[in-house]
């Protein structure tokens, strides 16, 4: 599991410096990576490595990586985002 230091680096990590990446990403990164298990920790992660437009791409698009464990961490932050979006 990631430790504190790690959760919060990623935190900043999540800051794409695009609006609407940001907004999928850093609150997820906030509220729900925390209680996630190690191996989806570790994907969304590789997640993070991936670049701008491709996130883009996948998040905004319909579009979906290659990699089945990335795909699934797309409709992961994509079902949080919708799911809190529908709570405000």
């Amino acid at each position: 599991m990631l430790d504190q230091d790690q959760l919060k680096c990623l935190q900043w990590r999540s800051r794409r410096g695009m609006l609407e990446l940001d907004v999928l990403l850093e609150p997820f990164t906030r509220d729900a990576l925390p209680e996630m298990n190690e191996a989806d920790q570790l994907a969304y992660v590789r997640l993070l490595e991936c670049e701008d437009p491709d996130l883009f791409s996948w998040f905004m698009s319909g579009d979906r990586p290659a990699d089945p464990e990335l795909s699934r961490m797309v409709d992961r932050v994509l079902d949080r985002g919708r799911y809190q979006g529908e709570a405000m």
